[in-house]
């Protein structure tokens, strides 16, 4: 099963990580990454380096950066693969660990052969056919 598990920080910090910061993650993502259950890993800067994109109506609205919602803030990302989501729930207790106050979202990603219960006729091809290409 594979698994992204989208990290929030309690609140977005203006400085990078310090090296003492980078020295523990780099460990930590070492160790999981030799056992196979790290798949990607990425961090990312700031908030006021970002933009967020939003379609309605047919119509494009564009926000740049810094966003003051701290419990929106995406401060990284892990995809995971592990046997189940109680692991990869253990894995997120683990980083949390590391990186500090915040909260992870897991999302289990669709694989072929995966059935969506209770989605409308149709919609699980659509997303397998989008996985696949």
């Amino acid at each position: 099963m594979k698994f992204l598990c989208v990290y929030k920080p309690a609140k977005e910090e203006g400085a990078p990580p310090t090296q003492e910061d980078f020295t523990k993650m780099g460990a930590f993502i070492e160790e999981m990454t030799k056992t196979g259950k790290l798949i990607a890993t990425e961090g990312c800067m700031p908030s006021a380096n970002g933009a967020r994109l939003r379609l309605s109506n047919g119509k494009f609205a564009v926000v740049d950066g810094p966003f003051t919602e701290s419990k929106e803030l995406i401060a990284g990302f892990a995809l995971l693969e592990t046997e189940s989501k109680d692991e990869a729930i253990e894995l997120s207790k683990r980083f949390l660990e590391v990186a500090g106050d915040g909260e992870t979202e897991i999302r289990q990603i669709y694989e072929q052969g995966d059935v969506c219960v209770g989605s409308a006729p149709g919609v699980h091809q659509q997303h397998a056919q989008v996985a696949l290409k």
